[in-house]
């Protein structure tokens, strides 16, 4: 995967990257570039190339407070998934997670996003909840990583 770059995002061309691959997975929630900005201040966010083609990004929500349970997202564009990119964002994820103390990992993936399931099952996730937001149609899963020893 030499070719894959991944990169935390500093400037807006970044961070509208890391705006778009969110907005495609999760259009249920699209979110603003002032809104990415906003969870640029709290969580680590990196985008990823393959050369100069965007193929993903990832969010790494820190613990927080007495809480030693981080989130961690990764998303890849349908186009590159099935390719390692998802695994490399989410292994850089949780890596990034235990150097900020976290002793749990857990994500949260959209239900009708099916590949997204599949894939943080297939990361060693288990479901712990379901639930709506209000005013969504559209439940949530909360998944909880079963161990932290790295999935081949």
């Amino acid at each position: 995967m030499s070719d894959l770059r991944i990169e935390q995002p500093s400037e807006d061309a970044g961070l509208r990257d890391w705006q778009h691959v969110h907005n495609v997975i999760i259009p249920a929630h699209t979110l603003s570039l002032a809104e990415v900005r906003e969870r640029a201040q709290r969580n680590h966010l990196e985008v990823a190339y393959l050369g100069d083609t965007l193929v993903g990004c990832s969010t790494v929500r820190p613990p927080a407070g007495d809480s030693l349970t981080a989130t961690v997202i990764a998303r890849t564009l349908p186009a590159h998934r099935g390719q390692g990119f998802g695994t490399e964002l989410y292994r850089r994820g949780v890596d990034r997670a235990l150097q900020l103390g976290a002793q749990t990992i857990e994500t949260v993936v959209l239900s009708s996003n099916e590949d997204g399931l599949r894939f943080a099952e297939k990361q060693g996730f288990v479901e712990i909840e379901r639930y709506l937001l209000p005013g969504d149609t559209i439940p949530w899963v909360d998944l909880r990583l079963s161990s932290l020893r790295p999935t081949p």
